[in-house]
């Protein structure tokens, strides 16, 4: 099948880009290079692009005789969602209307959409299911879930299927070691970690200790990028074989502390992390623990990596090779 991937230079798109080409789809990348990285897909067709441009997409469904769309394209951080609401709305609703009217236009029946466990807000009961409530608490899982609530109804006018997943804490590397998370700014936790052992950050701050945890930090659901990729293809394949509209969730249902992270990353690096303990961040849940059963009950989907020292093993092998990340200036 011919996949038209938009952000699939970022981190999560250029990895199941690769599982997707493993698969023998053909893929087709969509990036404006605001956060992704050419270097990440330099063997794909990539087209340089945004999601806001309608002619463009046009053309590209049109052009590549696009059969299904993976929509990877977005802004995701949560504290500048609070302090841009409007940059959000308009790159992650605004433009993803766009992209689905000219998926719909051009007849493409399949749409996989890379959503968040942020729809859901501050949780009511661990592990989090897809029946749990969805009340966000940022712009970010806002917006997420807006363009959800439009892909029900294009299905319900236009015939559109689609599969809406919902990430946990996405971490590691491809086991290459060639491709993997490079963001600037970095805020997720373990490309700290290891940024912090390997001299180029002064130190990890943790923010706080005083959690209703077993030690005290915040405990959060790591799954690994490749068994997110895995889930895309999967929601696909099944789709194309005549399975409905679906949300799943997407995690290893293990949660781990702070404090778990850094410990088994200093055994991963062989050498101490220094940290600094500071108060708590506002808007931080305790335990954000996934229930992914649907999907593995109904798409047979099934971890490749489920430890976390698994895990931050190939974001070592990846930041240790790359402590500049791809540093490769985009054209």
């Amino acid at each position: 099948m011919n996949i038209l991937v938009t952000g699939g230079a970022g981190y999560i798109g250029s990895h199941t880009a690769r599982v997707l080409v493993n698969k023998k789809h053909r893929v087709v990348v969509l990036d404006n290079l605001t956060k992704g990285h050419q270097a990440a897909v330099k063997d794909l067709e990539f087209v340089r692009g945004d999601t806001s441009d309608k002619q463009l997409l046009k053309r590209l469904l049109a052009g590549y005789d696009i059969g299904a769309v993976m929509h990877f394209a977005a802004s995701s951080l949560v504290g500048e969602s609070v302090r841009l609401p409007s940059d959000y709305y308009r790159n992650n609703v605004v433009n993803g209307l766009t992209l689905l009217d000219a998926v719909v236009e051009a007849g493409v029946p399949y749409f996989v959409f890379s959503s968040t466990a942020a729809v859901y807000g501050e949780p009511m009961e661990v592990p989090i299911t897809e029946n749990h409530p969805a009340a966000p608490l940022n712009p970010y899982g806002a917006t997420k879930l807006a363009l959800e609530g439009a892909m029900r109804w294009y299905g319900e006018a236009y015939g559109l299927r689609y599969a809406s997943l919902r990430y946990f804490n996405a971490a590691g590397a491809d086991p290459a070691g060639d491709i993997g998370e490079d963001h600037e700014p970095e805020t997720h936790l373990i490309p700290l970690v290891l940024k912090a052992a390997l001299g180029l950050i002064p130190r990890l701050d943790v923010f706080g200790t005083d959690y209703p945890t077993p030690d005290g930090t915040c405990v959060r659901d790591y799954i690994h990028v490749n068994d997110l990729a895995d889930a895309h293809v999967l929601a696909l394949e099944a789709m194309a074989g005549g399975a409905a509209s679906q949300i799943y969730n997407l995690g290893n249902g293990n949660g781990y502390s702070v404090l778990e992270v850094i410990k088994t990353a200093e055994a991963v690096a062989g050498k101490p992390i220094p940290v600094k303990y500071a108060a708590r961040r506002a808007g931080d849940p305790a335990v954000l623990v996934a229930g992914a059963e649907k999907i593995k009950n109904e798409l047979g989907w099934r971890p490749s990596f489920p430890g976390l020292q698994d895990i931050i093993a190939t974001a070592w092998r990846w930041h240790g090779s790359h402590p500049g990340g791809y540093a490769i200036p985009e054209s």
